[in-house]
C-alpha cells in the first residue's frame, strides 16, 4: 500500500541554475529529468504538485540590471527566460506520463496557458502537475516571492525549497565546512539572521498565510517524496 503524504498540496521552487547541471549555463537534460522523475513520485502517491522554476541559467534580471540595463526590461527577459524552463520540465514530464499544465503570468498563448487561480486548482484537484512561469508577472519581484504567492493562492500545504544542500546552514556548507545546520528555524529568524533561504517578501508571505517552507536538497535520489512524506533530511521553517 502506498503511503499517504503528510503534505497533500505542495509547492516546489526550484532554481533555474540546479537545471544546469555541471554546465556553466542552459538545461542539462539529465538534471531536468531527474527533477521530473522526483516530481513523478509525488504525483504516484496521490499528491497534488505545483511548480516554480527560476530562469538564472539563461538569464538574470538583476545582473543585467547592475550592469547597465533598465531593472524593469532586464526583469521581462528574466521572466521569459522562466517560461523556457517551465516547457523543458513540461516536456520532461510529459515524456513519463505525467499530465501537466504551464501558466504563464504574462500572456504567450501559443505555448501555454495564462495564469488563472481557479483553472490552476482545478487542474491539481483533476491529477495534473501546474508549473507556473514568468514569476509573478512584474518587475522587481523574484521566483522566490512568486513561489509564496502561489502557494498561498493554491492554498499548499507547504512549500519546498530543492537546493543544493540538505537544508539551512548558518553559512555555506561548500565553502565553510563548520558551518551550523538547522532542523528547525522560525520566519523571523530566518529575517533577523539573514540566512539567504529565500527574499524577505517570501518569507514574509508564508509567514502570514502560515505556510511551511521545507528546504531540502535535489540532489539526492528519492528526497522529495520522502520530505513530502514528512520523513528524510531538510530544514523546516515555520512559527516557533
Amino acid at each position: 500500500m502506498m503511503a499517504r503524504p503528510a503534505y497533500r498540496r505542495v509547492l516546489m521552487k526550484i532554481s533555474g541554475e540546479a537545471l544546469m547541471g555541471d554546465r556553466d549555463y542552459g538545461l542539462d537534460p539529465v538534471m531536468v529529468d531527474q527533477v521530473a522523475n522526483e516530481i513523478k513520485t509525488v504525483h504516484d502517491m496521490g499528491g497534488e504538485v505545483c511548480v516554480v522554476i527560476g530562469g538564472g541559467n539563461i538569464f538574470r534580471g538583476v545582473s543585467s540590471a547592475a550592469a547597465g540595463m533598465e531593472r524593469a526590461n532586464a526583469d521581462y527577459m528574466g521572466m521569459l527566460a522562466t517560461v523556457i524552463n517551465c516547457l523543458s520540465m513540461q516536456a520532461a514530464l510529459e515524456r513519463i506520463e505525467v499530465p501537466t499544465r504551464v501558466q504563464s503570468a504574462i500572456q504567450i498563448e501559443a505555448v501555454c496557458e495564462p495564469y488563472i487561480r481557479r483553472r490552476a486548482i482545478r487542474h491539481m484537484e483533476r491529477g495534473r502537475v501546474v508549473i507556473f512561469g514568468a514569476g509573478t508577472g512584474n518587475p522587481f519581484f523574484t521566483t522566490d516571492t512568486a513561489a509564496a504567492l502561489r502557494a498561498a493562492e493554491m492554498g499548499c500545504d507547504a512549500l519546498l525549497k530543492a537546493t543544493k544542500v540538505d537544508g539551512v546552514y548558518s553559512a555555506d556548507p561548500e565553502k565553510e565546512p563548520t558551518a551550523e545546520r538547522y532542523e528547525k528555524l522560525g520566519y523571523l529568524e530566518v529575517l533577523s539572521r539573514d540566512l539567504k533561504v529565500m527574499d524577505a517578501s517570501a518569507i514574509s508571505l508564508c509567514r502570514e498565510n502560515r505556510i511551511p517552507i521545507l528546504v531540502f536538497s535535489i540532489h539526492n535520489k528519492g528526497a522529495f517524496k520522502e520530505v513530502v512524506g514528512g520523513n528524510g533530511r531538510y530544514t523546516i521553517i515555520t512559527d516557533r
